[in-house]
């Protein structure tokens, strides 16, 4: 049996391709969280595919139906809507109705009003919205479940899709329902401690096929809902070379044992101000320059402030971007959940196969998760899925506190990198200086040194190494050697 599209890519991806056709599905959630949307997405889908289609309002109006679909740009030409108000039918009925209960002949009257409009039509998709009014009329549970199982031997030899939508007003220990209908999703919304709220859903069930179990975050946005799958980095992965990446700069790469390794990830770490932004532009400019495909997330500054911080550092940032060279991303960790800044980086490495990924800061990221505790689970499945694809990433972490035992990170990290470049303050001479390391790199070998990093109008500088000082990684050096060495080169 084929499938048939929802309309929504990435959850046709996680259902397996589809929804199997001439089954009854059950779309179940909260008010709000998104049920008419992805409805409508579903009729649309089947418009698109030249298939009859029919939307059947138990609840709303044609105005308020107009209303939604037009928000989205939308229009229902083609689509046969069937509009019946039980509020309506209740008044005719009480003031027509003198022997039998109200309720009977209502939940009578409305199926019976159900069917012709299908036999008149004989769609291949049909949405119920909703369930809630057809459960009101039948009263009592084995009523509506009579009822939803009526629909459903009426629909089995009918050809039709069909797609119930309920919002969960019944007893939520009630599963009659889900044991009736072929598939069960689930939508769910909740509110963080600030931001926009989070939605994410999940298949409970889909009977012969096999489906992605488990959470997808999804968001609503103008034209529609877009489902953000969760990556599972064993079903992913390409062939690739496995060769380093140069900073352009003879110094940084000799520090690192010659560059960065394609298909591994590197996380620099250091209090605010110490140059790891800069590192990591250092990078993204020489692998543009080399027509490499770059992609930059930067959670923590404006992109006019990005590009003023290179441009005075000898690097037109700017010119890349205008040039396609590198793609530059602001995220706004408020209105964005982890899961969809995971696919905003798995259509950069995936779609555009950009061949540098560069995260700027994962203390933004750490901000757009609604539970700091998945964070270490979903960047290693982040990071393992861009490992396979051969893309280099390269993280930026701003640990909290300047100097001494004050410096603290967010969340340890550092045993998912495969290398760690640590950069430090250090006090010489009534200066404040700067010094960069390489703590960590499993893929070769690299240089043990602490060396001082400066900074001018010309770039990136990295100097000789600070054989004067001991305890700089402490952020408490103390100095050793003799005044007048602390000259670097380039």
């Amino acid at each position: 049996m084929s499938n048939t599209s929802t309309g929504i890519a990435g959850l046709d991806l996680i259902l397996g391709g589809g929804f199997p056709r001439e089954r009854i599905y059950l779309l179940q959630g909260d008010p709000g969280v998104g049920k008419t949307t992805v409805g409508m997405q579903f009729l649309m889908a089947g418009r698109a595919a030249g298939e009859t289609c029919m939307y059947i309002a138990l609840s709303e109006t044609r105005t308020e139906i107009d209303a939604v679909v037009s928000s989205h740009g939308w229009n229902l030409d083609k689509i046969h809507v069937v509009e019946l108000s039980a509020l309506d039918q209740t008044i005719s009925l009480d003031s027509e109705n003198t022997l039998f209960e109200p309720s009977d002949v209502e939940l009578q009257e409305t199926t019976r009003t159900l069917l012709a409009e299908i036999e008149k039509v004989r769609p291949e998709r049909v949405v119920f919205d909703s369930l809630s009014e057809l459960r009101l009329l039948a009263q009592t549970s084995l009523r509506y479940r009579r009822q939803i199982l009526a629909l459903k031997q009426y629909f089995a030899d009918k050809r039709t899709t069909v797609l119930l939508l309920d919002d969960r007003t019944s007893d939520p220990t009630d599963l009659q329902l889900q044991s009736l209908a072929h598939g069960v999703l689930s939508l769910e919304q909740s509110p963080p401690l600030y931001g926009a709220d989070r939605r994410r859903m999940r298949i409970a069930k889909l009977r012969g096929q096999r489906f992605h179990s488990g959470y997808h975050d999804f968001s609503i946005h103008t034209g529609g809902v877009e489902v953000y799958p969760r990556l599972v980095p064993s079903a992913h992965g390409r062939p690739f070379v496995r060769e380093q990446l140069s900073s352009g700069m003879v110094g940084l790469d000799r520090l690192l044992g010659g560059g960065l390794d394609y298909g591994t990830s590197t996380l620099i770490m250091g209090p605010a101000g110490t140059g790891k932004s800069s590192v990591s532009v250092q990078y993204a400019a020489a692998a543009a320059r080399r027509d490499e495909c770059v992609a930059m997330f930067v959670f923590d500054e404006r992109l006019g402030t990005v590009y003023e911080r290179t441009r005075a550092l000898g690097t037109d940032l700017h010119a890349l971007v205008d040039a396609g060279k590198v793609k530059l991303h602001q995220i706004d960790p408020a209105e964005m959940s982890a899961g969809e800044f995971a696919h905003r980086v798995h259509e950069a490495a995936h779609l555009d196969r950009c061949q540098l990924i560069i995260v700027d800061s994962l203390n933004g990221y750490l901000h757009a998760m609604a539970n700091e505790k998945h964070l270490g689970v979903q960047l290693h499945e982040l990071l393992s899925y861009l490992n396979n694809l051969g893309v280099a990433t390269v993280m930026v972490m701003a640990q909290h506190g300047l100097t001494g035992h004050t410096m603290q990170s967010p969340i340890d990290v550092s045993y998912l990198a495969d290398t760690v470049v640590m950069l430090r303050y250090f006090e010489a001479e009534g200066r404040i200086r700067k010094a960069i390391s390489v703590v960590k790199k499993r893929s070769g070998a690299h240089e043990d040194t602490i060396r001082e990093l400066t900074f001018d109008s010309e770039g990136l500088h990295i100097g000789e190494p600070l054989a004067s000082f001991s305890g700089v990684l402490t952020g408490v050096p103390r100095f050793i050697g003799e005044r007048g060495e602390l000259q670097g080169d380039d």
